[in-house]
């Protein structure tokens, strides 16, 4: 496929859109998007050509990130070794920061002339319905807290307002604990503190990154499930595998499938069926415990490999 043609075909058509935005029930399943490293397509066309408009025009408002640690996989947390930790980074996932507002202007001024804008957009709708959303998942938890994050003492406009609403919105629930955190100061707790941590909601970009830490302390990327919801099931949802494509390895058999596995776990509970998504977890974790793991946790298993073990375990 020609360079041009690789970006072209990262950009998905509006009718594909069109066509399937009437499926409310149905779910998307997909492998890792990002096309990173690949120097004919910017990680800026795959994620606003495919991802994003995916999750944009389809409504998918709640990304849910689980942050679950594994039986034999090693955490670089001490604490991990003798503490239970289990939480869920709630991601509002249709504006904030990935808004797409702004701009690049002024470029003919010459070199050194150009400037860009880039605005973050955030709504009381969007605020509160992805909040809400957090503290009905809290509700169905042990441990019944919503922990906020922003960086309202930077960011006084958006931030301040995603404050008040959380407020607001948490007098409704006064049966879940609740506290508000910076999101540098909630970085160094979720390595200091993390058994303190049960339901984590936080902006576009800060729950992407914090996200991102949280896979890293029980693990791997690797490992990192992810659904992108559309609650009201006006619209598809899309389930996806939190680390990107890794070109680098690509055709290798050196990735870590637990991902998309448990995305596809994530998949069953949305359709109704939690006891099948149970097995799918139960599968994983009998597969990490046996010591099946690929290289980014320490194995020295292929993606055939961990394929075959979690298959065999579905089978007995």
């Amino acid at each position: 496929m020609a360079p041009g043609s690789l970006r072209r075909a990262w950009v998905i058509a509006a009718s594909t859109i069109t066509t399937t935005r009437p499926v409310a029930a149905s779910g998307v399943s997909t492998g890792a998007m990002s096309v990173a490293g690949w120097p004919t397509v910017p990680d800026h066309v795959s994620q606003w050509g495919l991802r994003l408009k995916i999750c944009q025009n389809f409504d998918q408002w709640a990304n849910v990130r689980p942050v679950h640690f594994l039986p034999g996989v090693q955490s670089p947390l001490r604490k991990a070794d003798d503490t239970e930790l289990d939480w869920v980074v709630v991601r509002e996932n249709s504006e904030g920061e990935y808004a797409g507002l702004g701009g690049r202007n002024l470029s003919g001024r010459g070199p050194g002339g150009e400037v860009a804008v880039q605005s973050a957009l955030f709504t009381e709708v969007g605020c509160e319905r992805i909040m809400r959303f957090a503290f009905d998942l809290a509700r169905t938890r042990a441990h019944k807290k919503v922990s906020s994050v922003t960086k309202s003492n930077a960011q006084q406009y958006g931030m301040v307002l995603w404050d008040d609403v959380f407020q607001r919105v948490a007098a409704d629930y006064p049966d879940v604990e609740t506290e508000s955190v910076l999101v540098d100061a909630m970085s160094a707790k979720f390595v200091l503190r993390p058994e303190d941590l049960s339901v984590v909601v936080a902006s576009n970009l800060n729950a992407d990154i914090l996200s991102d830490l949280g896979s890293a302390l029980a693990g791997s990327l690797g490992l990192a499930a992810s659904a992108n919801l559309n609650p009201e099931r006006r619209f598809p949802s899309m389930f996806e595998p939190v680390h990107g494509s890794a070109p680098d390895i690509a055709g290798q058999g050196l990735a870590n499938p637990i991902g998309a596995v448990g995305s596809a776990a994530l998949m069953l509970d949305h359709f109704g069926l939690p006891d099948q998504a149970a097995r799918l977890h139960k599968a994983i974790e009998a597969t990490t415990a046996a010591g099946i793991l690929t290289r980014d946790v320490g194995g020295t298993a292929t993606t055939e490999d961990v394929t075959k073990a979690l298959i065999d375990t579905l089978n007995a």
